[in-house]
């Protein structure tokens, strides 16, 4: 679901930015109402193991690879605003420094990815949810079920974005200068891989997330739903192990297993260089212009392919990718963060020296 650089148009691209700066805005000055100091470094976390199961590529029967985002999971447990900076600084660093996904066509891949899964996948959970008790067991088939929601709608967009460059952007003679997939080819292919595939990988995700915090960390998950009931004095019983280190163990074992990624064969639809792109299938006789024209616009990705090796060591490189993500997209919310918090206090500052004055 990364779309690369050249599968879209400039245009198009721009069209992205538009849709996700006004999110980013919203969501820097509501993360500040939602996140309380001491809830960064959950945040954190979150926004490492985003990043982390976007690196578990899972195989499609057609071939093809899928995998889940972690937004619906981010949005239930610390709001959807939170989510959309999340999501967004795990993608930005997979398009900077692993070469996932494109840098013109950040704008879209945040905008399916950090706002629409999100919202999409937290508005399903509230539906189905209602007013249970944060203890039902109705929770986290909602979360399920909203994790599965929200991973499609992302995926549908995604096949509209590809599926419109063909008939919107063409040469004279009517071959396509980008994507040269339509909408035919896009939802079916877009839609059996999340469909299947990765929608229940999401919803097993964040459902299950949700079944533990019922029993482990009631107190977390009440952090964004101040109103709802607790059931039987649970949320008072002793732990012997403390939630956080259990969430850091987790994302250890994550980081250790990430290499199973590399198991799965072939690669995710519309994501294939230009040079490995099948022209028969598509009715080319050559790459589109644009799509051989921008697809190498970024080519400074540290980690390109979540490799340093050159494919000699790929699972040492998968690993390696990996803690260095998890070290960079932590670093920068804490550091994102940090410049909300201070934003705020001088805001504050100054309104109350202006109503001082008065």
């Amino acid at each position: 679901m990364h779309i690369p650089d050249g599968y879209l148009s400039p245009q198009t691209c721009a069209v992205g930015y538009a849709i996700t700066v006004p999110a980013w805005a919203v969501a820097v000055r509501r993360v500040q109402r939602v996140v309380r100091n001491r809830h960064v470094p959950t945040l954190a976390v979150l926004a490492a193991v985003s990043f982390l199961v976007m690196m578990f590529n899972i195989p499609i029967p057609d071939g093809t690879t899928a995998h889940a985002i972690g937004a619906t999971i981010i949005a239930i447990l610390l709001g959807p605003w939170a989510a959309v900076l999340a999501v967004s600084v795990a993608l930005g660093f997979q398009a900077l420094l692993f070469g996932d996904g494109g840098v013109l066509a950040f704008g879209f891949n945040c905008a399916n990815m950090a706002v629409l899964a999100p919202f999409v996948g937290y508005g399903v959970y509230k539906l189905i949810a209602g007013r249970s008790e944060l203890t039902a067991p109705r929770r986290a088939l909602a979360a399920a079920a909203g994790g599965y929601a929200g991973i499609n709608a992302a995926a549908f967009a995604a096949a509209i974005e590809f599926g419109v460059q063909p008939d919107l952007f063409h040469n004279a003679a009517g071959a396509p200068l980008y994507a040269p997939y339509h909408l035919s080819q896009t939802i079916p292919a877009m839609m059996l891989a999340h469909l299947t595939i990765a929608g229940f990988a999401e919803g097993i995700l964040t459902g299950g997330v949700v079944a533990y915090l019922q029993r482990a960390n009631l107190p977390l998950l009440r952090v964004n739903h101040a109103g709802a009931a607790a059931d039987g004095g649970k949320e008072n019983a002793p732990r012997r192990v403390r939630p956080l280190h259990i969430a850091l163990g987790a994302v250890a074992v994550m980081v250790v297993l990430t290499p199973l990624g590399l198991l799965a064969p072939g690669g995710a639809f519309g994501e294939d260089a230009p040079e490995d792109l099948d022209l028969h299938k598509y009715g080319l006789s050559a790459v589109p212009s644009g799509l051989n024209k921008y697809n190498g616009f970024w080519h400074h990705a540290l980690f390109d392919g979540y490799d340093f090796t050159s494919d000699a060591h790929p699972t040492a490189g998968y690993i390696v990718s990996a803690v260095v993500g998890i070290a960079i997209v932590g670093a920068a919310i804490f550091l994102i963060t940090a410049v909300v918090r201070w934003a705020a206090r001088r805001g504050a500052s100054r309104r109350h020296e202006t109503a001082q004055q008065s």
